[in-house]
């Protein structure tokens, strides 16, 4: 199975407010811990919402707005995604994250034989398309609503229509990942404050602000992204009914985005991230 760890932004990242030297190391060495166990798939930063723009769809007026957000506590400021063969192992990871304030939501991800397809290998995972030079990696998250935390399954029709426009992307090699989450029923959320971890079980309520899925981009421009997050979002309402919905698409952290201090070590958690980006390209 596997499950995205989603991590809620704060103030000081909306702020961009950059992890010191010693939370990045740590961060480094808590991905270690999980390549060396064999569960980390993703990982990645997401900048503050005012480089970021929400497209929202309401009957036939398409919005497009540009951030920042005022709602930081409800943004997403990284995520993993990692296998693991329970909620359970998921959420045991989750508490072992070296944050000292805040929360992290884990949900879920929808495998292919949830929708009648061949069980993904495990063992030979598809590498991840080729860097683009001058290009940024934009991420699109999909907004929940009122049928995707019911659990609804897809249609014939928003199956095909998505998977084509997901082609399509493929092609042109921007598609670097994408999944849906499972509602908030079957997921969790592990809040952080000093050495202390407590879980609370969803379902959860604030379903504008949730979210049931997301595709991260290369892109040359955040136009683009928008762009793309219009017609994913016009294709996902038509082939569920609904009147009215979102998706924000949110820039992520490059390595060149961290200036290299004073204190950074040679060994230190650039090299670790660079080691992992290298494996995860196959």
């Amino acid at each position: 199975m596997r499950f995205m760890m989603m991590v809620k932004s704060s103030e000081e990242a909306e702020a961009g407010v950059l992890p010191s030297e010693a939370e990045l190391s740590e961060m480094g060495a808590f991905n270690e811990q999980l390549m060396k166990a064999g569960l980390m798939l993703a990982g990645e930063g997401l900048q503050g919402s005012s480089k970021g723009a929400r497209v929202r769809i309401s009957g036939k007026k398409t919005t497009i707005l540009d951030g920042p957000f005022v709602e930081a506590k409800e943004l997403l400021a990284g995520y993993w995604v990692i296998r693991a063969d329970s909620k359970e192992q998921a959420l045991d990871w989750a508490k072992r994250v070296p944050f000292r304030e805040g929360a992290l939501e884990v949900r879920p991800l929808y495998e292919p034989e949830d929708f009648g397809g061949e069980p993904a290998s495990a063992e030979n995972p598809q590498p991840a398309p080729a860097r683009k030079p001058g290009t940024r990696r934009f991420m699109c998250l999909l907004k929940a609503d009122k049928n995707t935390e019911a659990g609804m399954p897809a249609n014939e029709q928003l199956l095909v229509e998505m998977g084509g426009l997901m082609e399509e992307v493929t092609r042109r090699g921007a598609l670097l990942a994408g999944d849906g989450l499972k509602p908030t029923s079957r997921g969790a959320r592990v809040h952080y404050s000093g050495s202390m971890r407590s879980v609370v079980d969803g379902p959860f309520t604030e379903s504008k602000e949730l979210i049931a899925g997301y595709t991260v981009l290369q892109s040359e421009s955040l136009a683009e992204a928008v762009e793309f997050s219009r017609r994913m979002l016009d294709i996902h309402m038509r082939g569920t009914g609904i009147e009215e919905g979102e998706v924000e698409v949110r820039q992520v952290f490059e390595l060149e985005d961290f200036p290299v201090g004073d204190a950074e070590k040679p060994e230190g958690w650039r090299k670790q991230e660079l080691a992992f980006r290298d494996r995860t390209a196959g």
